[in-house]
């Protein structure tokens, strides 16, 4: 069994900033391409970020030089710094992550989700 735990949601003003976190823990036998999510109310779940085992990345256009998406091998965590933040970021924030287990099984693991609000 693979669990994802995410942490550092919360409530920022506009122009503030927060990083989220969202490590993967059980039977790993290795972690591939590991992304964040974001999904409003009534509004399809959209691709933020996503960073490959190479370290390659991606953005959505919205969100380019304003957050930045990182990971730790060591840790088996991913990580999403989030910059100049604005109202319009305000969603709840899932991870997802390939995950080889070790039973040599590649499926693909969904975190619990964090509710990121910006509002003054």
């Amino acid at each position: 069994q693979v669990q994802l735990v995410e942490s550092g949601g919360g409530l920022v003003q506009p122009g503030g900033s927060l990083r989220l976190s969202c490590a993967a823990s059980g039977s790993i036998f290795r972690i591939y391409t590991m992304a964040w999510y974001r999904q409003d109310p009534g509004k399809q779940r959209e691709l933020v970020a996503a960073i490959t085992s190479g370290g390659g990345t991606n953005y959505a256009d919205s969100v380019k030089g304003r957050f930045t998406i990182s990971r730790d091998n060591a840790k088996n965590t991913v990580y999403l710094q989030m910059n100049s933040l604005k109202p319009e970021d305000t969603a709840v924030y899932y991870c997802n992550v390939d995950i080889k287990s070790d039973y040599k099984i590649l499926s693909n693991y969904w975190g619990q989700g964090t509710q990121v609000t910006v509002s003054s």
